[in-house]
């Protein structure tokens, strides 16, 4: 799967990061089906595990996506984006410190996680794990108003 990455204004061609591209989805669920499960922590992680500059305009960059499940579960993903911009600073910087400057590294975790969470979303219903996301709590709570007599008591 592909996903481009595209803007509301008209400066989509500006966009760093140019495509998502996930190569690989790897999903278990360790428990039983039917087993009841309680409480379960799970944690969204992405890294970026290689960057290889492709010329100097553009960089491939490899991730990992990992939505765990403490003992319950797992989903794995791996990818490739393709990074449009200052190419020389972010393999200047992998190279030579293994992490990449912080602004690119923002740009980079959000479109991992924008193309993988709702994939992982998909995959978890699949084989029956809770939705990678806490979902919201809904109550419909019914004001109970006390009638006063109309004294004030104090």
């Amino acid at each position: 799967m592909i996903y481009k990455s595209v803007q509301a204004d008209e400066k989509s061609d500006n966009m760093p990061v140019k495509t998502v591209e996930i190569t690989s989805i790897d999903a278990r669920r360790f428990t039983k089906p039917g087993e009841k499960i309680n409480n379960v922590r799970i944690d969204n992680n992405s890294s970026v595990t290689l960057i290889t500059p492709m010329n100097d305009e553009e960089a491939n960059v490899e991730f990992r996506y990992t939505a765990s499940y403490g003992g319950i579960g797992s989903i794995r993903m791996e990818g490739v984006i393709i990074y449009t911009g200052n190419v020389k600073d972010l393999a200047t910087k992998w190279i030579n410190e293994g992490n990449m400057p912080d602004e690119i590294a923002g740009e980079i975790h959000t479109a991992i996680m924008r193309v993988c969470v709702p994939e992982a979303i998909i995959i978890s219903k699949d084989i029956k794990l809770p939705p990678p996301i806490p979902l919201p709590n809904i109550n419909f709570k019914k004001n109970k108003t006390k009638k006063s007599s109309g004294m004030e008591v104090a």
